[in-house]
């Protein structure tokens, strides 16, 4: 049998990117093909296809803001997902798209009806389904080098840090302030960055919290004594700050994981979406 890289290098093809600058290409099929033969997984030939010069067709249009060794460190990468409603859903599957190669997910709840106006996984038929699974079932679809993993658990203090041990970036799509509070204390113990966000109305924020900063503190107080719910409770939610949020924290992902761009460390990005304001405030 022929090592995989030659059989890359075999059914690369030809192609040119829209500013036409040429490169060699491989398409999902002739992938899904090598895997059946090879028994390596999607994921790891993809990287191998990008270390020796040829672009999976999926990530063609990542290439001109991407190198081959960004798109193969994102391919590398593992990021948890905790909270798959609105934020979550939206996040993972652009997480999934754009080819960061392992997520966890994380959500013990099922989809309601209420959910439909904001929650891209839910849909009418899966009213009552868990969203962890309907997770894992839309990254499959949108990409199946992504390897997902599931669960159907809520994120608790005694199971968080085991849950998301691993992982480079974590994402909080919570809903609950003391839930964020336990997230941002089992980052810290593994050691790794954490992303968050919060959506009322047509505002909310994201700010990107590392292991060793006062983090939710800062925006919160201390959380003793906070109600477990922000202003969501009194604005609702609406789809497109919810979208709109959740693709800020998936540019917060991409620049840790690259390690380009400045992320927003100790800064608190605000947006109120009605009256188009978009603001920075340092946090300390």
């Amino acid at each position: 049998m022929t090592h995989p890289v030659d059989d890359i290098a075999r059914r690369a093809a030809a192609k040119h990117f829209p500013d036409q600058a040429p490169y060699r290409s491989i398409s999902l099929g002739q992938l899904r093909d090598l895997a059946a033969a090879t028994g390596l997984k999607g994921r790891e030939l993809e990287i191998a296809a990008l270390e020796n010069g040829v672009v999976p067709e999926r990530y063609a249009r990542n290439m001109r803001s991407f190198s081959s060794a960004d798109q193969a460190a994102l391919l590398r990468a593992q990021v948890g997902v905790v909270g798959l409603g609105g934020l979550g859903g939206a996040v993972s599957e652009v997480l999934a798209r754009i080819g960061v190669g392992r997520l966890v997910l994380a959500d013990g709840d099922s989809f309601e009806e209420s959910n439909l106006n904001r929650q891209l996984l839910c849909t009418v038929a899966r009213i009552g389904a868990p969203k962890a699974d309907a997770a894992r079932e839309r990254i499959a679809e949108v990409n199946p080098a992504v390897e997902a993993a599931a669960h159907r658990q809520v994120v608790t203090a005694e199971n968080a840090a085991a849950l998301l041990a691993g992982c480079d970036v974590v994402v909080d799509c919570l809903d609950n302030l003391p839930s964020r509070f336990v997230l941002e204390d089992a980052c810290r113990s593994i050691g790794c960055p954490l992303v968050s966000a919060a959506v009322a109305g047509a505002s909310g924020h994201v700010t990107t919290i590392f292991p060793e900063d006062r983090g939710l503190r800062l925006i919160y107080g201390e959380p003793g004594g906070l109600p477990a719910k922000g202003a969501e409770t009194a604005l609702g939610t609406l789809p497109h700050a919810v979208v709109f949020l959740a693709t800020l924290e998936c540019a917060e992902v991409v620049k840790l994981l690259l390690k380009k761009g400045r992320p927003l460390r100790n800064r608190l990005l605000v947006a109120d979406l009605n009256d188009a304001v978009i603001e920075i405030m340092n946090l300390g």
